[in-house]
């Protein structure tokens, strides 16, 4: 009988550099290596899994592809070589996972690794007609909430703020208090209304009131990683809104931490470049023992 434990430790994962490296394009993350570890993930946790059609599925056509091309290509892979139920294809993923990440810094890139994983939910885990007519929105879910802990699961996350943007700002909403630093960034990454390399937010864009609770719960986050991301956030909405942001700001300020100032110097950082003068003085009135 298998045990869990001899799954985790049967379980590979591609080798990659600390950080991007100069010439070297970042879809090489997801080449040859990292798509035999992933057959071989799987087909240690799913029985007769053809790894080696999948591989060559995989491989075809890949060479052109960019990075984020080359995940959503493999999470089309892994819809043909999955069951075709959304659900059960899923937890066959969350099954072939590696253990989720002890830290928040020095990441490096081998967790783009689960670029496809992502992919594959942003694309099959919002219809119900891929999962047997059942609505797949709690399984999308407990996925994402898995995968960011590995990865990230900001970009999967875009698609489901889109189109069911009330239960998932909630479920966001109640993330902010979860114990892992990676489920709480998400919170506030995914829901970035300009986010790089993401699909834009229209909604968020227009209108951003909706994410500030998000951003209210995790301002004093205990973890630069995830007051980093807010700050980021304000900064994305100040593009659109920079009136709002000030304000923000300048409440903010009120007993404000270190921590909290340096959040706010952060998010106004691009309108204080450009010379805007309540951004300069939000940034000088925010600098640390002020």
């Amino acid at each position: 009988m298998t045990t869990d434990i001899q799954v985790q430790t049967s379980l590979r994962f591609p080798s990659a550099p600390k950080s991007i490296q100069k010439g070297v394009p970042l879809k090489h993350l997801l080449g040859p290596e990292a798509v035999e570890c992933l057959a071989h993930n799987i087909g240690t946790v799913l029985s007769g899994f053809d790894a080696e059609a999948f591989c060559d599925a995989a491989l075809d056509g890949l060479e052109p592809l960019g990075i984020i091309e080359r995940g959503q290509k493999l999470g089309r892979t892994l819809r043909q070589y999955l069951p075709q139920n959304f659900t059960s294809a899923t937890e066959i993923l969350l099954d072939s996972l590696t253990p989720p990440l002890a830290d928040t810094n020095e990441l490096g890139l081998a967790v783009f690794f689960y670029l496809p994983h992502v992919c594959f939910i942003a694309e099959y885990g919002l219809d119900a007609a891929h999962n047997a007519g059942r609505d797949p929105f709690e399984t999308s879910m407990k996925a994402q909430y898995e995968l960011t802990k590995r990865f990230s699961a900001e970009f999967s996350m875009r698609p489901f703020l889109i189109r069911e943007q009330e239960r998932t700002l909630a479920r966001l909403l109640e993330w902010t208090s979860d114990a892992s630093p990676h489920v709480r960034r998400l919170c506030s990454e995914g829901s970035r209304p300009r986010l790089p390399w993401a699909i834009r937010i229209p909604a968020f864009i227009e209108n951003p009131a909706p994410v500030l609770p998000i951003l209210e719960e995790l301002k004093d986050d205990e973890y630069l990683y995830v007051r980093r991301s807010v700050a980021n956030h304000l900064g994305d909405i100040a593009k659109d809104h920079r009136e709002l942001v000030y304000a923000v700001c300048e409440r903010w300020l009120v007993d404000a931490s270190n921590e909290r100032r340096w959040l706010i110097r952060h998010a106004l950082r691009h309108p204080a470049k450009k010379g805007d003068k309540t951004a300069l003085e939000l940034r000088a009135a925010a600098k640390p023992g002020k």
